[in-house]
């Protein structure tokens, strides 16, 4: 990567992110629907106290389970920002004027990263407040609490490593369809079909959603079967390789 490429990269990548409408009604559709599945949860579990008086009761993680239909949005996000460009031919223009790939890619993921972070950490906030206060006092979480503080961290954590990799499966793929195609059966799919299969049960366990689901929990659980340090190496792991399989495609292939 060439020396003062990165710059103008950066501001070339957040003027076409920032530009496009489906940039903020995706963002915004994982802020209503994290929220709302929030005070859904919440407003079920007070009704229903009696059946979560267990030990094993996360209310910090059962709030924010509406992250399984909200990162929907942040998947689409990665796969529009980077697949959108191949299909409209907007790659071809971009590499012109950034000619340095490495740079190009750098950037892209830097700002689509730093984009969704910002949206996912008041997002992940109002969540949590949303689903404990609809839950009442018996039961719900405050943020003092062990876990607490971290686990709404990993929560918007979660959402941007998951729109990282979704960018780097569509910068190899290249088509938003074949993209989601890949994207949503490993987010929504394999993990509950690997768990009923006898011999590999053991492997569902480090699939990337499942591997998030520990940064934003407080209870240990034993289908994962791992503490927060590791699922957030396991999530890493997952982005590094998405995000570098992007990078040698790119670089090997015409835009």
């Amino acid at each position: 990567m060439r020396a003062g490429a990165l710059a103008p990269a950066l501001a070339a990548e957040w003027f076409k992110l920032r530009t496009l409408r489906s940039t903020w009604w995706t963002l915004a559709a994982a802020f209503v629907v994290n929220v709302a599945f929030g005070l859904l949860y919440g407003t079920m579990i007070r009704a229903n106290a009696e059946d979560y008086r267990t030990e094993d009761f996360d209310p910090v993680l059962t709030g924010f389970a509406g992250v399984s239909m909200g990162q929907l949005a942040v998947v689409c996000l990665g796969v529009m920002a980077v697949a959108g460009e191949h299909t409209t031919g907007l790659a071809r223009s971009s590499l012109i004027a950034v000619p340095d790939r490495t740079a190009y890619w750098t950037a892209k993921v830097a700002v689509l990263g730093a984009a969704t972070l910002a949206v996912a950490l008041p997002t992940a906030f109002a969540t949590f407040f949303t689903a404990q206060t609809a839950m009442g006092g018996e039961l719900n979480a405050s943020l003092g609490d062990r876990g607490a503080l971290r686990a709404v961290f990993g929560f918007a954590l979660h959402l941007t490593l998951l729109c990282l990799v979704s960018a780097g499966v569509a910068a190899v793929l290249r088509s938003t369809i074949a993209s989601l195609a890949v994207l949503v059966p490993l987010f929504f799919v394999i993990g509950d079909v690997l768990a009923t299969l006898p011999g590999v049960a053991e492997a569902g366990r480090f699939l990337p959603h499942l591997a998030g689901s520990r940064l934003m929990s407080t209870v240990p659980f034993d289908r994962v079967g791992y503490g927060p340090l590791t699922g957030l190496a396991v999530f890493l792991a997952w982005t590094a390789a998405a995000l570098a399989a992007g990078l040698v495609v790119l670089r090997r292939r015409d835009a």
